[in-house]
């Protein structure tokens, strides 16, 4: 071999060992932004007393800060999106982050109920525009056949936040106060702008003339499958998680909610990181695998559910497959999508948001009107039916993979 055949030769493979290589600190910076949102959302719930009494109202009006942001997200993030594609992605994705440095500064210091509130949607509103562009702008890093493993890693702050996040800022809250909370992740959201700054690159928005609209996006082969499963399958997990303490109470577990909730939090870990290893190969598989364990847990549930250890088992399993569902999903979408991921992702974060609300409300009418016996059953009719549409989408959104 010559001098110059071997130089191209060690050319080529020096291009395809970066093409495989991932960029890890840009996807961190991004799942830190997942981080902060989630536990921006879901850090009241855990200091409902504290907050009540520094704003003066009680625990049930303290709690609707989490509603206001749920909210917030769900108005926000498809007409944000649908206006804001010709914008470069790096300022959106900076403009999201301010939003939720002013936000948490203001839920800081302010001592009016109504203005806190205020903060509270505006939250929402960045947190919709955030979750949309997140696994889009992951899956932009890299090339093709490593977008799934790129969307896992910029997804992780996700089951972080939930297992470790809200779990250590409910104790800090109690030690400092929880002003002090959403002061530190004020913090956190400035020092995440200096690092999106530095480390993360910027993409062009769509021009004029490649822009999409959402009757496009909707009606893409493949996409109204993936946001279906994503509805379905999150309203079944929302059930069961809005109301896991009165279900624990079941097997006399009511005061071990905080280790239960534990086991969940370990377990989706473990799920999101066997989704990153092989999600690009078994996109598919996974989301049909992880659909089945779900029954699985929902089952044993049922049959087992006021048998503790059958109780942590099933938890684990759940946890597990829920772990690592946002990833497949986004992933999923974004694959299906193309170039009009951003679009499709704002209408996952509505999807996501509708069955988090819609837990609530199915989740509260099954116990009022048949106890918490009525959870497993619930949640297998829906996972049925989850399995059945994933499996029929073969061709289009959750496709085969190819050999």
């Amino acid at each position: 071999m010559s001098t110059s055949e071997t130089s191209n030769l060690n050319m080529e493979c020096s291009k395809t060992a970066q093409s495989d290589r991932l960029p890890v600190t840009a996807l961190l910076a991004l799942a830190l932004a997942g981080f902060v949102t989630i536990l921006t959302e879901a850090l009241p719930a855990g200091l409902l007393p504290q907050i009540g009494a520094g704003l003066g109202v009680s625990d049930s009006l303290a709690g609707q800060l989490v509603t206001i942001y749920a909210i917030g997200s769900l108005v926000a993030a498809i007409p944000l999106v649908a206006a804001t594609q010709g914008i470069r992605r790096r300022p959106l994705l900076l403009a999201a982050i301010v939003g939720f440095a002013i936000a948490n500064t203001v839920t800081t210091i302010s001592t009016s109920y109504i203005l806190t509130m205020v903060a509270r949607f505006l939250a929402g509103v960045a947190a919709g525009l955030l979750w949309a562009l997140l696994a889009g702008y992951a899956a932009r890093m890299v090339p093709e056949h490593l977008k799934g493993r790129a969307i896992a890693i910029a997804m992780v702050g996700t089951p972080l936040a939930l297992s470790l996040g809200v779990p250590a800022g409910t104790f800090l809250g109690t030690l400092v106060g929880w002003r002090a909370c959403f002061g530190i992740m004020s913090v956190m959201a400035l020092v995440l702008i200096v690092w999106v700054r530095v480390k993360v690159p910027d993409f062009a928005g769509q021009s004029a003339g490649k822009r999409f609209t959402l009757r496009q996006v909707f009606t893409m082969p493949g996409i109204r499958p993936v946001l279906f499963v994503v509805l379905v399958f999150v309203l079944a997990h929302n059930i069961l998680y809005t109301y896991i303490a009165p279900f624990l109470a079941n097997a006399n577990l009511a005061e071990r909610t905080d280790l239960v909730l534990l086991v969940f939090g370990i377990s989706a870990l473990i799920g999101i990181w066997v989704i990153g290893v092989f999600i690009d190969r078994y996109l598919r598989i996974l989301t049909l695998a992880s659909t089945f364990i779900f029954g699985l847990a929902a089952l044993v549930l049922g049959v087992a559910g006021d048998v503790p250890i059958a109780v942590y088992v099933a938890v684990g399993a759940w946890g597990i497959s829920f772990g690592g569902a946002a990833t497949l999903f986004q992933t999923a979408l974004a694959k299906t999508a193309g170039e009009a991921a951003d679009v499709a992702q704002s209408m996952l974060v509505t999807a996501w948001n509708l069955a988090i609300a819609g837990g609530g409300i199915v989740g509260g009418i099954l116990l009022d009107r048949f106890g918490v016996v009525s959870f497993p059953p619930a949640l297998l009719v829906l996972l049925v039916v989850t399995l059945l549409v994933v499996w029929s989408a073969r061709l289009h959104g959750f496709p085969a993979s190819k050999r």
